[in-house]
């Protein structure tokens, strides 16, 4: 028989093994559960993401279908849906283009898509436009970015559309004979009177200029009765900025008569505008030997304010007299002005709107040969920067345009 101590001595080591035991079994099954979490994990689904890439598209005069391209990162084993909607930046739906909103569904399997507008036909040439693409409710993919921007190329239309409003010269004059001019009607610039010279010349054409002469469309071209040179800021050959120059050299000289050009000016620092002449003999005696006549010339930052100036070469080099003219009201980039001279036997004078403001003879030149007897072409050009007019800043806006629209040479 087992007295009290004996009792409780069994039951104390009956207890003490019953819990060790009830403890290798809660061990091994949260061990066994461990093990399994570790090496069995659940599968982790990876759902697709979703790509809307930015596009650029060129307007042209009839109306073009254009695509947002949008992709996965990868397939997918279910269909894939999300929302879209078109968003107005400065492009304008309906008048810009075309399209509305919808739903996307790509197929189990399936990589990619578009979704197709329209751009409405137009050749105005004004600044670059842009419209969004924002996609939205995303089922079985992430969306990872949620819109796109569409630009759509408007600087290089056809046409631009400047107010003709301004001041108009006489379509003839008693005693003289339109022998040449230039109404740029036809929409088309006339090669066969026209050269378009090409490049920055020697030294920024001697005056330090920046930009980089082209034949490009871009420059100069007619539109809607006027011959336009506009000057860009873009790279072309190394140089920052483009424009256009065009010449009459060895295709329409003259000597002598009144010459009336119509035109509308730039403005902005550093801008440099010119209608001009020189002597048709200039590959053989070189400038300014052989003589230049500055029918007007602007400097952008003085926008109210032309010149008329020779320059020619007297015994000690060159030498140049000019006078300025200062519009009464408003600048010269406002409306269009005639910008004339009336050119004789020894004589030059300068007029704006019919007013004559300056004159030379050649009693002014002294013992200085005087080389504007002889023939002359014509230069049209927009020139940026250069020693007279100073550098661009940042309150020089591109592109500036020079408009004229016409030149009318008397006899």
């Amino acid at each position: 028989m087992f007295n009290s101590q004996m009792r409780k001595k069994y039951f104390n080591l009956s207890n003490i093994k019953i819990n060790a035991f009830l403890f290798f079994v809660f061990i091994n099954i949260g061990l066994h559960g461990c093990y399994k979490e570790v090496n069995d994990p659940e599968p982790i689904v990876l759902l697709p993401e979703i790509t809307v890439h930015n596009i650029e598209i060129g307007r042209t005069k009839k109306q073009e279908s254009g695509r947002f391209f949008i992709e996965m990162n990868n397939t997918s084993k279910s269909d894939v849906a999300f929302d879209f909607i078109f968003s107005d930046g400065s492009a304008k739906e309906n008048t810009d283009f075309l399209h509305g909103s919808g739903t996307v569904k790509i197929p189990a399997g399936q990589i990619s898509t578009s979704i197709e507008f329209f751009i409405i036909g137009n050749s105005l040439r004004e600044p670059n436009l842009d419209f969004y693409i924002v996609l939205s409710n995303p089922k079985n993919c992430i969306l990872k970015n949620t819109s796109a921007t569409c630009k759509i190329i408007t600087i290089n239309g056809e046409d631009i559309i400047t107010s003709n409003m301004g001041y108009n010269s006489l379509s003839s004059y008693a005693g003289k004979k339109m022998v040449w001019n230039q109404e740029f009607e036809d929409n088309t610039l006339k090669t066969n009177e026209w050269n378009q010279e090409i490049g920055n010349g020697i030294g920024g054409w001697g005056n330090n200029e920046l930009q980089y002469y082209t034949n490009s469309k871009k420059n100069t071209f007619v539109s809607n009765g006027h011959l336009i040179i506009e000057a860009r800021k873009e790279i072309a050959d190394g140089f920052q900025y483009t424009s256009g120059r065009l010449t009459t050299k060895g295709k329409k000289e003259f000597t002598f008569g009144r010459i009336d050009i119509r035109a509308k000016l730039p403005k902005g620092k550093g801008i440099w505008p010119a209608l001009w002449m020189l002597g048709a003999n200039i590959n053989m005696v070189g400038w300014p030997a052989c003589g230049e006549i500055d029918i007007m010339e602007l400097i952008g930052s003085e926008p109210n304010k032309v010149h008329g100036t020779l320059h020619w070469k007297g015994s000690n080099g060159h030498k140049y007299k000019g006078k300025e003219y200062i519009l009464p009201i408003g600048d010269f980039s406002q409306a269009f002005h005639i910008y004339s001279v009336i050119w004789e036997q020894d004589k030059i004078q300068w007029l704006v709107d019919d007013k004559v403001f300056y004159m030379l003879t050649k009693s002014d030149f002294g013992s200085d040969f005087y080389p504007f007897n002889a023939p002359q072409f014509f230069i049209f050009n927009l020139a940026v920067g250069g020693n007279w007019p100073g550098l661009p800043d940042a309150s020089t806006l591109f592109p500036q345009h020079l408009f004229v629209d016409y030149i009318r040479v008397f006899q």
